[in-house]
This record gives structure tokens, sequence and C-alpha cells, in this order.
């Protein structure tokens, strides 16, 4: 059996889009039910497979840039009296 990253390297597109769906609604093309397992390894080949060939802002789980709405509101550190964390 080859390791995961050779099982990548033979990802197609068309493959690729296969899992994605499969993933998204939960069954295989043929309407057999992912189970737990195939739908987290499926998930992690996609996500995988999208690092090496899809820019940052096409792959799964992309939010863009993460600002603060108002710039100008500084929020008090709650959690720590000092910047340290230990």
């Amino acid at each position: 059996m080859s390791s995961f990253n050779e099982m990548i390297q033979n990802i197609t597109p068309d493959i690729y889009q296969r899992l994605k769906l499969a993933v998204e609604i939960g069954k295989w093309s043929d309407g057999g039910k992912l189970t737990a397992e195939q739908r987290e390894l499926s998930l992690q080949a996609m996500i995988a497979w999208e690092i090496q060939n899809l820019p940052e802002d096409q792959r799964t789980g992309y939010m863009g840039v993460q600002e603060c709405g108002s710039k100008s509101i500084t929020v008090p550190n709650i959690l720590f009296k000092s910047d340290a964390v230990h």
C-alpha cells in the first residue's frame, strides 16, 4: 500500500471534485453513505490536495483576512495580568 503522500500525488482534479462532493453530501456518487472514517480521511485528502494545487483563497476553510472592524478600540486582556503566557 502506498503512503498517504503518494496517494495525494495520484489525485486528479476529477477525483478531488468527487471527494469534495462526497464530503459535502455524505454520500458517494453511487449513493452509498460515507462512514465517519471515510468522511474524515476524504476531508484530510481534500485538504492535502488543496495545499499542493490551489491558491490559499480557494482552499477549504479559508476565511480571508481577519481584522477587527474597528481598529480604534483597544480590547483589554482580562485573562492575564501581563503579556507573558506561561
